[in-house]
């Protein structure tokens, strides 16, 4: 199952800030300009974020899509997402409170995407077997997964030791779990480096990648 660790407390808390940082605003145009070089939307493309957070990402996809679903368990980051997309006259967004597993269960039959990213949402997933499983399901064919996160780092990223995270992935794991799942990777590449001192008070880089996949047919 796809459930995500209890992490929601946190980004309620971080929400009205979350946009004050000037290193994820930069993050999330790399991670929204890779996805739109990578997938090249089409007319009446259909997409879904998982883990959408205040829509740093969101608002530069959803004008390239004919609607754009936008998830994350944080019901104050998608109130920030609401009235950002209300200022900038965005109005085919449509949010959702909810964890993967939870809104995939909501829709009998699922609802089906030509697009379906994340952006340093993976590794927030406590069940990461279960979110590509979910994924491949609600995918509709020919369409693109694209999922933007940490390669696998040395456990430090995150400044709170306690935080329950993945710490990064490795291509070939993910590659073996769309396999499982009848996908196939289509493209892999490293899209940016995000240099930060850790909580061991270290200069270290954590690069993120940005990898693609498709139904293998």
């Amino acid at each position: 199952m796809a459930k995500s660790w209890d992490s929601t407390g946190k980004f309620n808390r971080e929400a009205f800030l979350w946009d004050d940082n000037p290193q994820r605003r930069f993050l999330a145009d790399m991670v929204a300009n890779a996805i739109l070089a990578a997938v090249k939307p089409r007319t009446g493309l259909n997409a879904l974020e998982i883990g959408c957070g205040t829509g740093l990402v969101s608002l530069a996809i959803a004008p390239e899509t004919n609607k754009l679903t936008a998830i994350d368990t944080s019901m104050e980051m998608l109130e920030i997402l609401k009235l950002k997309a209300e200022n900038t006259g965005i109005a085919n967004i449509t949010t959702c409170c909810s964890d993967l597993e939870s809104y995939s269960e909501k829709s009998v039959p699922p609802e089906k995407f030509g697009l379906i990213y994340c952006s340093m949402a993976l590794h927030h997933i406590e069940d990461t077997r279960g979110c590509i499983g979910i994924l491949s399901r609600i995918l509709s064919p020919g369409g693109i997964i694209a999922i933007a996160d940490l390669e696998a780092e040395d456990g430090f990223f995150h400044d709170d030791p306690a935080e329950k995270v993945h710490h990064g992935f490795e291509r070939e794991w993910l590659a073996e779990l769309f396999r499982l799942n009848g996908l196939r990777e289509t493209s892999y590449n490293r899209i940016h480096v995000i240099c930060k001192t850790n909580r061991e008070g270290r200069n270290a880089e954590y690069p993120v990648f940005l990898v693609t996949a498709s139904h293998d047919v």
